[in-house]
Parts: structure tokens; sequence; C-alpha cells
């Protein structure tokens, strides 16, 4: 795991722990609890209280553990309840089929991005849990992961110069891996799935880039319009 990743990571978390963070912060507790009850019992010679605090000491542990790992995993998805504006994007012509796309975010960073083509493409991961996660805080949430030039023409896009870049957040946990290294998780995602929008560019332009539960949007704006507040 990159040092560097992770001081960032706590350097960008909320100070709120949310329903999940209070809930692995209790477990934690309770594990530590029922672990020094453990020694407590370990020293006392009862060796039937040793085994029935450290197994549920163990227990409580490791949930706590798995309710911080998929925490960590989360990190960089933002909750999505409506459709709501993703990031206002203006673009600056440099050229034919060149652009820069300067990005900014609701949480306030910005970001331009070099391309090549007639349009701007942009896709995102959406992830949808079951109703029994909502109770640690895990709601249908979005991460914009990738932002590209497309171009019409389908000679261009197999041929000429392709250009991507992502827009995703490094983090110290992929909750993707997590997912398929413990098979329990699958009882709390329903589902996680792909979402792409294209806008054709002409010229100096301003646009949002809207996400909903059904997917991204690119729409047309005036110019100088305010990114509405997070």
């Amino acid at each position: 795991m990159d040092a560097a990743i992770v001081k960032r990571w706590f350097e960008d978390m909320p100070l709120p722990l949310g329903p999940g963070g209070w809930a692995s912060l209790a477990l934690w507790l309770l594990g530590l609890f029922f672990m020094a009850a453990a020694f407590r019992s370990l020293l006392r010679a009862r060796p039937l209280g040793l085994l029935v605090h450290t197994l549920v000491g163990l227990v409580l542990l490791v949930s706590g553990v798995a309710i911080s790992l998929i925490g960590l995993g989360m990190h960089g998805y933002r909750a999505l309840t409506h459709e709501q504006v993703a990031a206002h994007i203006r673009i600056e012509p440099l050229g034919p089929q060149h652009f820069r796309a300067h990005f900014t975010l609701p949480d306030g960073r910005r970001q331009a991005f070099e391309l090549r083509g007639d349009a701007l493409y942009v896709d995102a991961h959406v992830l949808k849990w079951k109703p029994v996660a909502h109770l640690l805080g895990l709601h249908t949430a979005y991460e914009l992961d990738r932002v590209a030039g497309r171009y019409l023409s389908l000679d261009q896009e197999r041929a000429a110069e392709r250009t991507v870049h992502s827009l995703r957040l490094d983090r110290p946990v992929d909750l993707f891996t997590l997912r398929e290294r413990f098979g329990w998780l699958s009882g709390l995602l329903d589902t996680d799935y792909g979402s792409a929008s294209f806008k054709a560019v002409n010229g100096a332009s301003e646009m949002e880039l809207r996400v909903s539960t059904t997917g991204l949007l690119l729409r047309a704006v005036a110019p100088g319009t305010p990114l509405p507040a997070d």
C-alpha cells in the first residue's frame, strides 16, 4: 500500500464518521473489550471463559475491519439520491479536433485535460447497495472514472491519436478487489455498472455533467453558470 495514497486519503477524509464509521468504531471497541476479558480469563486459568471471549472478540474485530475496508473502498464515491451535477466543464478549442476540457468538481477540485477528437466522452462507475447495507450508511453512489476525446468517424476512432485520462481518486483500498476476495460482500452489493455519455465539441462552450441512477448526461449550459452547492 502506497504511504502517499494513505496520507492523501486521510487529508481528504471528511470529519463526520457516518453510520458505517460509528459501527466500525463500536465493533473495534467491543472486540478489544472481549480480548481484554480473554486475557483476564487466561490469567485466572479459566479455559472456557478464555475460549468464549477470544472467539467473540475475534468475530467483532474482523467485522470492524471488514466495515472499515468497505469505508476505505467507498472513499471517492459520492452519494447519489437524485439527478445532480457531477462536474462543470469548460471547453477551450486548441485546433481542429483538438481541445482542452477544464473540469470543476463539486468538492472544489479543478482539472484540465488535453483531448483529441470531435466530442467529449466521460464515463463513471455506479454502485447500488442492497437495503440491508443502508444500515451502514451505504447508498447508491457514483465515481467518475475516465475522460476521453471521441471521433465521429469510426476510421479515425480506430487509427487516429487516442487521448484518455483518469478522473478517479487514488485510494488505499479497491472495493472491486475486495468484492472478488470476500464473497460475503455480494450479499451487500446489489449491482455495479458503468455509464457513459459524450457530446460534440463545437468551439468554446460550457456544459454540465449530470448523473442519476439511470446514467450520465452531458448538457450545454450558458457561460458562467455556477456549480450548484454540494
